[in-house]
């Protein structure tokens, strides 16, 4: 049965994204598909990342992220974030820090900075309900999403 369903899982298509977030000096960023706008007023989104993931740990302690949209043809934007050491994600692009204090990238459709205003754990990820505190758009661009990359997390980690 898990099989089968992570194999549904995996055919549920949705955006990819790079979720960036800081605390105090240090900083990170991580691929995320997990995401979903849950509220207009306020506005709020969700993002679902396991807790083993250093991101994780950093959002828990500034209370802030920022998610990026992608444009389909920037899959190799997304070969920065596969890493581990969270200094060479940022070396070969361009950031600038947003209101919240987190990384926004330069070079991405739109991003939104958002705070978290509540945190739950119904499973085996933390899902965080952040409220938008800056956005803007640069592109029209057509998101990316899982139809347009490879790499389908099934959420094992």
């Amino acid at each position: 049965m898990e099989k089968v369903w992570q194999q549904i899982l995996g055919k549920i298509s949705t955006g990819i994204y790079i979720l960036t977030t800081h605390h105090k000096k240090e900083i990170n960023g991580m691929i995320i598909s997990w995401v979903s706008p849950i509220s207009y007023k306020p506005p709020l989104i969700m993002v679902a990342i396991h807790p083993n993931r250093y991101s994780h740990h950093l959002i828990e302690q500034s209370g802030c992220f920022a998610l990026h949209v992608l444009a389909q043809d920037q899959t190799d934007l997304l070969e920065n974030f596969k890493g581990i050491d969270p200094e060479a994600k940022f070396k070969s692009i361009q950031w600038t820090e947003g209101k919240t204090g987190c990384p926004v990238l330069n070079e991405c459709v739109a991003y939104i900075e958002c705070e978290v205003k509540e945190t739950l754990t119904p499973g085996n990820h933390t899902l965080f309900l952040g409220e938008i505190k800056q956005a803007q758009v640069f592109s029209n661009h057509k998101p990316m999403s899982t139809l347009d990359y490879s790499g389908i997390y099934l959420g094992k980690n």
